[in-house]
């Protein structure tokens, strides 16, 4: 089980990242916090694995956050939710000890996905991938309803039937080869095809 703790002052926002994260299995939200002030002293006497934290927050802000759980809750591996795609603003978070950077207003399966990857030590640091976060591209809309793939697997579907193979669209998007094999899993399952031929026939037929 990943033990998860969220800091962030916007409530309905905060009580949606909670409800989105408690649909998975093997994820708990263990506390959600108004400010950084209270989530510091609940690790004081808790175990936590995973912290999300908002940047902008009263009494202790998100940069507070890190630089009091890189010194003293190093086994805690946090990561910044924010609005703003900005590189200045990303290289501060990565410098001072953040695991991963998510965009506020992205993909939910972007959250779980990356939650997952820091948790098991694959999350790839990179500027890209943040802004792939913020400009996602055209996607064909009908085509995500009928088969209800997320933007990241929309994404990826399209490099598949271009003919990019696993590495070459883990580099491309800032992921790890092993999350890109899990999405091609997921892709294929909600298309029900078994092979990659069956995929590209499907995306022919939609003019994907």
């Amino acid at each position: 089980m990943i033990l998860i703790a969220l800091a962030d002052d916007h409530k309905l926002f905060a009580k949606g990242i909670e409800g989105l994260i408690e649909e998975h299995p093997g994820f708990e939200v263990v506390g959600v916090f108004p400010n950084g002030k209270e989530l510091l002293e609940y690790l004081t006497d808790h175990r936590v694995d995973i912290v999300l934290t908002d940047l902008n927050m009263p009494i202790v802000d998100g940069f507070g956050v890190l630089r009091h759980c890189r010194k003293h809750h190093p086994a805690s591996k946090v990561i910044v939710l924010s609005m703003y795609d900005d590189e200045k603003i990303f290289k501060e978070a990565m410098e001072l000890g953040a695991d991963a950077f998510i965009l506020k207003d992205a993909d939910p399966d972007e959250l779980i996905f990356t939650i997952t990857e820091v948790f098991e030590g694959r999350y790839v640091k990179n500027f890209e991938r943040v802004i792939q976060q913020a400009n996602q591209g055209p996607f064909f809309d009908a085509f995500r309803e009928k088969y209800r793939l997320s933007k990241r697997e929309t994404q990826i579907l399209k490099m598949i039937a271009e003919g990019h193979i696993n590495r070459d669209i883990a580099n491309v998007l800032s992921l790890s080869v092993q999350t890109v094999e899990t999405h091609r899993k997921n892709i294929n399952q909600k298309l029900q095809v078994n092979s990659l031929m069956d995929l590209v026939n499907k995306v022919n037929e939609m003019n994907l």
